[in-house]
């Protein structure tokens, strides 16, 4: 069994067709991922109809606004589990204004998360120091950094405060030896996998729409590049998923 524990149904071309794919392919659930306003009610319908499909709410960096307020009003409607994609982003746009609507709606969203007592998904490119210090600040918060690409260094805060971090099919790349590094350093217990679907596909389909079934792929690979049965990081991953996202282990 895996779980991709961060994909974007909604944004596929043919959704229903790609779970039924990865369900054949032996992944049992899949979380879908908020990213704004605008398409959260696709999300939710993604969830709602699928009993091994969850939801997260919140706002992207890239789609941050002013007003980050309607993340709260949908964090009790059915099967959501976490709170984001939430976060900082300066890769292509670090303009003053930018920087400070992406900080401010980083730091609204990781409070909520933490007040809610619900695991925070957290995208950060291009932003290393910004993260560090908005997870500090926030200390009673939790969650995972998703897609990990950055430096050890901020892995290594993130683990120290309790974060998971999840890889993507980015560590099968050639480009992607930061990736295979942090990943062979991150715990057992604090490793999860996913696909970011429909981006970042990976080896042997990199270049075509990424699809949950995918994950398998970037599962195989990790459970090589670690000295793991793949077993075993099946069940690992899975467990740790479980063990984060708890209001999804009781909806199962």
């Amino acid at each position: 069994m895996l779980v991709d524990s961060h994909c974007h149904l909604n944004y596929l071309d043919e959704p229903d067709e790609a779970l039924r794919a990865a369900r054949g392919g032996g992944v049992r659930g899949f979380l879908c991922i908020g990213v704004d306003r605008t398409s959260i009610d696709s999300v939710l319908a993604l969830a709602t109809r699928n009993d091994d499909v969850w939801a997260s709410v919140g706002e992207h960096p890239e789609a941050a606004s002013d007003d980050p307020e309607w993340v709260g009003a949908h964090l009790d409607a059915h099967r959501v589990v976490a709170v984001g994609e939430m976060g900082l982003d300066f890769f292509r746009n670090d303009a003053d204004d930018v920087r400070r609507r992406q900080q401010d709606c980083f730091d609204y969203q990781l409070g909520l998360a933490a007040e809610r007592g619900l695991p925070a998904v957290i995208h950060t490119r291009a932003a290393e120091a910004e993260t560090r210090d908005m997870l500090i600040k926030h200390a009673g918060a939790t969650g995972v950094l998703h897609c990990f690409t950055e430096s050890w260094e901020l892995a290594k805060k993130a683990l120290d405060l309790g974060y998971y971090i999840s890889i993507s099919g980015i560590v099968t790349f050639k480009n992607g030896a930061n990736v295979r590094e942090v990943a062979a350093k991150v715990p057992k217990d604090r490793l999860l996998v996913e696909t970011d679907s429909p981006w970042l596909a990976p080896v042997p389909h990199r270049g075509k729409e990424n699809q949950p079934a995918f994950v398998v792929h970037t599962a195989r690979f990790l459970a090589e590049l670690l000295d793991w049965e793949p077993k075993q990081l099946e069940r690992q991953t899975t467990e740790n998923f479980f063990r984060l996202f708890s209001r999804a282990r009781d909806q199962s």
